[in-house]
Parts: structure tokens; C-alpha cells; sequence
């Protein structure tokens, strides 16, 4: 029996790994999020991915990733971040409160789960310290 070394697989680790998440890890990086989120949580992220991020104006994701702008960036990243654990099988239509102190409306319907605005396209990537759930558009807090 070969013996691993057993290397972090918490949020930050996931999305790292993932191949899709490149420009939130490096948004992450930028607001100065990334211990938080290898922090012991649990929490719940809905990760846009890198064709999510694209789909904003052009010239926005440089414009937050600017040092300037790191307090509306952690605004934004932290809209997407909910305290505790949600799987996708518990999910119902809600006001869900996120880490930044707003709320994302979730909607069920026969299409799929949304938050905001967002499509859920993927449920219930594990992390050691929460769930990721992939969104198919960056969600912008009011």
C-alpha cells in the first residue's frame, strides 16, 4: 500500500483544482479572502465560473481587481458566500442571508435552482470546510 500525503481540500483548494475558477481564485486572492475561506466554516459558495465572469461588461473584473477597489471586490465575492452548509437538497424558495450581510433570492422551478439571477448548473462539490455550488453568472449584490 502506497501511503499520499493528504493535501487541503477546502474551498480555496476545490476551486484551485477545479480548472474553471480561475478568476474567482484570483479575485479571492485580490480581496484578501483567501484565509477566510480555508477557514474552518462551514460555508456555502456560489462560484461563478470563469465563462461567468466574462459574461460581465468589459473591463469589469480588471476594474475590481484594481488594490483601489478591494473593498466593493470583497463586497461582491462575500455576496456569493453564505455562513453554514447548504446542499442542494436543502434547498427551498428563499431570502438566504450572505456573509456580507445582504440577501440572494432563491428560486426553485422546474428549470433548476437560481440565485438572484443566476443559474445553479452544478450542486454539492464537497470541501472540507463547506459546498461549493457552481453559478453560471456573477451575482451583484443591490
Amino acid at each position: 500500500m502506497i501511503m499520499t500525503t493528504i493535501t487541503s481540500n477546502d474551498i480555496v483548494a476545490v476551486a484551485s483544482s477545479a480548472g474553471t475558477f480561475s478568476t474567482l481564485v484570483a479575485a479571492v486572492k485580490a480581496a484578501g479572502l483567501v484565509e477566510t475561506l480555508q477557514g474552518p466554516g462551514p460555508f456555502t459558495v456560489f462560484a461563478p465560473t470563469d465563462e461567468a465572469f466574462a459574461k460581465l461588461p468589459k473591463g469589469t473584473v480588471e476594474t475590481l481587481l484594481k488594490p483601489e477597489n478591494k473593498s466593493k471586490l470583497v463586497n461582491v465575492l462575500t455576496y456569493h458566500v453564505l455562513a453554514g452548509k447548504v446542499m442542494a437538497s436543502d434547498v427551498k424558495p428563499m431570502k438566504a442571508k450572505t456573509v456580507n450581510g445582504q440577501s440572494l433570492t432563491v428560486t426553485v422551478s422546474s428549470g433548476g435552482v437560481s440565485v438572484d439571477d443566476a443559474k445553479v448548473v452544478k450542486t454539492d462539490v464537497a470541501a472540507s470546510n463547506g459546498v461549493i455550488h457552481v453559478i453560471d453568472s456573477v451575482v451583484l449584490p443591490k
